[in-house]
């Protein structure tokens, strides 16, 4: 009889030992430490208790690891901009990051990624090199994808089939064609209040010159048909005919930046041959130049400039230049009247669009938390605002 009750005490004592035990783990699987997801049978209980008593408003585990940004090239200036800004609002909340150059080259980002998912990033947040096909995204998706690594694609397009295609997606940039509309716009509305003094040689057309900043980049494309066909409309609804591009020999209409850099560098060298031989004195002058970007824009300025014409004085004739993106350069050049207008591009706008992504998606939090609701579009994408500037 004494065995048997000794029996029965030992038998006791074991099953509190093992709900203790029990209760030790409940306390891991709620700490947020790594060590929390490391889980036995013993400790299965309690974690389901946690999640009962959670319910479903149980944030995602935060991320460790620090946040990996690739840019296309640094050399960009408002690209430029929108790395200083991003680095100032990561360090805002508190975010490790990396910035990696990709020197306008794919293989050197595409090699990056994989290098930075090597060292444990948590998150990578890509301006993509090539967005003349979804090749490279898809690439960059299938990778972290493998490591469950979240992707913010931001500025150059991914296609929402690539983006939408991971859960852990989103891209942040503009509704591009926009900018195509609102500079065009800008564009036809200078050019019919200001016509007969712009028409340098009476022909009743204005010529113009497109710079188009890379093929097959949606940006450019979009760019590059709605400045000069929004343009047209409002010449022609105020009566007036439509732009003529300079050189009738090319069916394009327009030049292309070869390096795909949308540099200044480009715009300038084509703008110096042009100048060559279209001029006020053989009657065939350039009376207008379109650009995809401010770089361009203020490397046609410098041509300009360089051949007499747009000086900071005001002696010289004018020919109107319009750009896109609001750059300090091009705002300074508008308001010296060597450049004539620009859409803004708010790099501060998207990097704290990024910034604030990126905390939710390392932190747990829902994706598109404290993000302009106006601004987001559908579950894959941002869309930050552009706006006309003139100096005005």
């Amino acid at each position: 009889m004494k065995k048997k009750v000794l029996a029965m005490l030992l038998a006791s004592c074991m099953m509190l030992g093992l709900a203790a035990c029990g209760g030790g783990d409940k306390t891991a699987a709620t700490s947020g430490t790594d060590d929390a997801a490391v889980t036995t049978d013993d400790a299965a209980p309690a974690e389901t208790e946690t999640e009962d008593t959670a319910g479903d408003e149980a944030a995602a585990p935060a991320l460790d690891g620090e946040v990996s940004v690739f840019y296309y090239t640094y050399g960009d200036t408002y690209i430029s901009s929108v790395r200083s800004a991003l680095d100032a609002a990561l360090e805002s909340k508190g975010i490790a990051y990396q910035d990696y150059d990709s020197n306008n080259s794919q293989t050197t980002q595409t090699e990056q990624v994989t290098t930075a998912i090597a060292k444990g990033t948590s998150l990578l947040v890509v301006n993509l090199v090539d967005s003349g096909s979804d090749d490279a995204a898809q690439n960059i998706i299938d990778q972290a994808s493998a490591q469950g690594i979240p992707v913010i694609f931001f500025n150059r397009s991914v296609s929402e089939e690539v983006v939408s295609g991971y859960d852990k997606c989103v891209f942040v940039g503009t509704d591009y064609e926009m900018a195509g509309h609102m500079q065009g716009e800008m564009i036809g509305n200078y050019l019919v209040e200001n016509y007969d003094k712009l028409d340098l040689n009476g022909d009743g057309t204005i010529s113009y010159v497109m710079f188009k900043g890379q093929e097959g980049n949606a940006e450019a494309i979009a760019r590059t048909q709605f400045g000069v066909e929004d343009a047209d409309a409002v010449l022609e609804g105020a009566g007036k005919s439509k732009l003529s591009f300079y050189d009738s020999s090319n069916s394009n209409l327009y030049l292309v930046d070869q390096d795909g850099a949308w540099s200044a560098a480009a715009a300038n060298n084509y703008m110096q041959t042009i100048l060559s031989q279209y001029s006020e004195a053989n009657n065939n002058m350039v009376e207008l130049v379109i650009a995809n970007n401010d770089e361009m824009a203020i490397g046609a300025v410098t041509a300009l400039q360089n051949a007499g014409y747009n000086l900071e004085d005001g002696s010289a004739t004018v020919i109107p230049v319009f750009g896109v993106d609001a750059t300090d350069a091009a705002k300074e050049a508008i308001g010296k009247g060597t450049m004539t207008g620009t859409i803004k591009q708010d790099a501060e706008g998207m990097a704290n669009t990024i910034a604030q992504i990126s905390a939710n998606l390392t932190g747990g939090a829902e994706t598109f938390a404290d993000v302009d609701a106006n601004n987001v579009v559908g579950t894959w994408r941002v869309n930050i605002p552009y706006a006309a500037y003139t100096g005005e």
